[in-house]
């Protein structure tokens, strides 16, 4: 790419290439540019594809890095093998959001599951992972997924008892993912379940994100009667560890799905740990 192209979150340093993260005009965080592979922008955000040195390719939205070949597998693991190890027949599956394809490509490992839909408001997003992000989106060509280009918002509100599994696969706060943190947005996922249905959103850094994590925590339990936060460890996200809140109609007992798994980083260990909570996570939900 030519100097003169450089994007603008891309900054030169000695001759280099840095992506500079800014979080909360608090926290920088940078990594050294091998090449930018793709970069546009859509109607809803600035999209990149960054070959970096440390994390190989990542997605960037409108700076902020969102998941990378060397572990954006973590998070789409246990976003996605967690709800799927707790409902015990998921068949019909909706992801809102995960425009990375990462969440989808575990979720389509389970046999049980026949449709998997997939809601995501930017298709750059999608076009931009499935062509130059392959390390975590290879592997989707199913004819199970169905691809819906829309407002996950509106697409909650049009949807009664549908689905056994949602997952809220959504990027920070900001821009056209606000709503989807909201008590309203949460009532709709919870009336497109069905009556044993289940749903599991990422909510956040517990530490530099608190007050997000503990929003989406108090407005799920106003509508579902089983609720439970999760951790694991991110290496790319602010702090590292970061949450996951699991809301159930029904369901609270682990699972064991009737297939070989084949995964980097979760497992049944893993499934239990991640509800092991640090005793400051306790302490807020007191």
């Amino acid at each position: 790419m030519k100097e003169e192209k450089v994007d603008q979150y891309i900054k030169k340093i000695d001759g280099e290439l840095w992506l500079v993260e800014d979080d909360r005009e608090n926290l920088k965080v940078s990594y050294r540019v091998k090449e930018i592979i793709f970069v546009e922008q859509s109607p809803f955000q600035h999209v990149m594809v960054l070959d970096t040195y440390d994390f190989g390719r990542m997605l960037v939205l409108d700076g902020v890095v969102q998941s990378t070949e060397k572990d954006g597998y973590i998070y789409n693991e246990m976003i996605a093998h967690v709800p799927l190890h707790i409902h015990p027949h998921p068949k019909k599956v909706l992801i809102i959001g995960g425009g990375d394809c990462g969440a989808a490509r575990e979720i389509i490992k389970y046999p049980t599951v026949e449709e998997l839909y997939f809601c995501e408001i930017d298709e750059l997003v999608v076009k931009a992972s499935k062509e130059h992000l392959k390390g975590v989106s290879a592997g989707l060509e199913d004819d199970r997924v169905h691809y819906l280009f829309a407002d996950g918002i509106q697409y909650m509100k049009e949807h009664t008892n549908e689905f056994d599994v949602i997952i809220v696969d959504s990027s920070d706060p900001v821009g056209p993912a606000t709503q989807l943190f909201e008590f309203d947005f949460y009532k709709n996922v919870f009336e497109a379940l069905k009556e044993d249905g289940l749903m599991v959103c990422q909510s956040e850094s517990p530490i530099f994100y608190k007050e997000t994590m503990q929003n989406t925590y108090e407005s799920l339990n106003k509508l579902f009667p089983n609720v439970r936060q999760y951790t694991a460890v991110v290496p790319t996200y602010p702090g590292g560890l970061w949450s996951f809140t699991l809301a159930s109609k029904k369901y609270e007992a682990f699972i064991q799905p009737n297939y070989e798994e084949t995964t980097k980083y979760f497992n049944k260990a893993i499934l239990q740990a991640s509800f092991a909570l640090p005793q400051f996570m306790l302490e807020d939900k007191k």
